[in-house]
Formats: structure tokens, C-alpha cells, sequence
């Protein structure tokens, strides 16, 4: 059964921009929404996972549980999802001075 997903995908290629484009709509830049059914969905999030390096991806998508949708995330993030007695929380990943990049 089709349902509405969220992904917000920063610092992909503009390929992977191209396909999203073809299944979600682009509703600001690097925000796509769109009703899909959850093979489509899986396989986007593959795609979109796989390209993801120093850019960060987040998939939203319905689900049966207390919230109501569950998250994946993919790249390199500050932000990750933790789950904390069935209910998903974000935490914060700190950078230490050893790994962060000069600027």
C-alpha cells in the first residue's frame, strides 16, 4: 500500500537528484515528498544511502507504532537517531578536535 515519505538529501550527486525527481516531488531544494509504496521506498533510500558521503540523508516515512513514522539516516551527520524505550529520540554526535576539519 502506497504511503507519503520525506527525504531530505544534502551534498548528493545531481544524478541522484535526477532519479529522486523521477518517483518524489522536489518541494525546496534537497526536499523530496512523495506517495510511494514501500519497495520503491526501500530502493530510493538504497540509492540515496549509497551515494551519501560527506552530505547527510534523512528518510521519514509512516509507520504503526506510537510516533506514528519511523527515520533512517545515512552520511555523515551530527544528528542520529536513537531509540529509547520504542520511541525514536536524536542525539547529538559531538566532534573532537582530532576529527574535525580546519575551516
Amino acid at each position: 500500500m502506497p504511503s507519503m515519505i520525506t527525504i531530505s538529501a544534502t551534498a548528493v550527486p545531481d544524478h541522484l537528484r535526477g532519479a529522486l525527481t523521477r518517483w518524489l516531488l522536489e518541494v525546496t531544494p534537497h526536499l523530496y515528498v512523495g506517495t510511494v509504496s514501500a519497495r520503491v521506498r526501500d530502493e530510493l533510500w538504497a540509492s540515496v544511502a549509497a551515494c551519501t558521503d560527506d552530505g547527510m540523508s534523512v528518510l521519514v516515512y509512516p509507520s504503526d507504532n506510537e510516533q506514528g513514522f519511523e527515520l533512517r539516516t545515512a552520511g555523515r551527520r551530527q544528528r542520529h537517531p536513537v531509540n529509547f524505550d520504542g520511541l525514536t529520540l536524536v542525539a547529538f554526535q559531538t566532534v573532537s578536535k582530532e576529527t574535525a576539519k580546519p575551516v
